[in-house]
C-alpha cells in the first residue's frame, strides 16, 4: 500500500564546509525522472567550474538514483539517496556541488560530507506532506450536475476534472480511508442515481 511522504514546492539551497571543501546542496521538487535530469543539468551548468556536481533523486516509491560524478564509487550519490529516503522525501532531486579545498576526505569522510549536506538542507526546508488517495469518477445525469458540482466543490474532496458529454463526469481525489464514506455521500446526494467507480491511486496534499 502507498505510504505518505514529504516533498518540496520550491528550490532550496544550503552550503556547508568540510575541511576547506565547500559543499553547496540544492534540493528541488521533481515529479518525474525528466524533471530531475533537467534540474541536475541546470546545476551542472551553473557550477561548471566545480570539482564535482553529485546528484540523487527519488521519484515515487520505486525510482531512486544517485550519481557520484567522479567521486569514488558509492561515496556521494548513494549517501545522498539515503539522506532523501531517510528523511521520508520523494518526488525530489538533490545536487551537491563540491569545490575542493585541498584536503582529501577519504571514503568515510566523503560519505558523511555528501549525506550530511543533503540532510542539513532538508532539515531547513518547509516540506509538504502527501498522503495516499484514490481517483474516483462520478457519473451523473445533467439534471443533477449543478447540485453535485456545487456540493463537491464545497466539500473537503478535491475535484480534479469535470467532463460534459452524454452525462456529466466528475473526477475526484478521495483519501484512501474515506472512499466508502464518499460513495455513501454521493449516493445520498443523488438518490442513488450516480455511478461511482475507482480509477487509480495518487497522492494528494494532506
Amino acid at each position: 500500500m502507498a505510504k505518505p511522504y514529504l516533498t518540496l514546492t520550491s528550490v532550496f539551497e544550503h552550503e556547508t564546509e568540510v575541511r576547506r571543501s565547500r559543499f553547496v546542496c540544492a534540493v528541488a521538487p521533481a515529479g518525474s525522472v525528466e524533471e530531475a535530469a533537467a534540474f541536475i543539468a541546470g546545476r551542472r551548468a551553473l557550477h561548471a567550474g566545480a570539482t564535482h556536481n553529485c546528484s540523487a533523486y527519488v521519484i515515487g516509491e520505486w525510482v531512486q538514483k544517485g550519481d557520484d560524478d567522479g567521486e569514488p564509487g558509492g561515496t556521494a550519490g548513494t549517501p545522498m539517496v539515503q539522506a532523501l529516503v531517510g528523511r521520508g522525501f520523494a518526488d525530489v532531486v538533490a545536487v551537491v556541488t563540491r569545490y575542493f579545498g585541498g584536503v582529501l576526505l577519504g571514503a568515510g569522510g566523503l560519505v558523511r560530507a555528501y549525506g550530511g549536506a543533503v540532510t542539513e538542507a532538508l532539515d531547513r526546508v518547509e516540506p509538504v506532506r502527501m498522503v495516499p488517495a484514490r481517483v474516483i469518477r462520478v457519473s451523473v445525469a445533467h439534471d443533477q450536475a449543478g447540485r453535485v458540482e456545487s456540493d463537491l466543490r464545497g466539500s473537503r474532496f478535491s475535484v480534479r476534472e469535470v467532463v460534459y458529454g452524454a452525462d456529466v463526469r466528475f473526477v475526484v481525489a478521495v483519501g484512501v480511508d474515506e472512499v466508502e464514506g464518499f460513495t455513501d455521500w454521493v449516493a445520498g446526494l443523488t438518490a442513488g442515481r450516480a455511478k461511482v467507480w475507482v480509477e487509480g491511486d495518487i497522492h494528494v496534499l494532506s
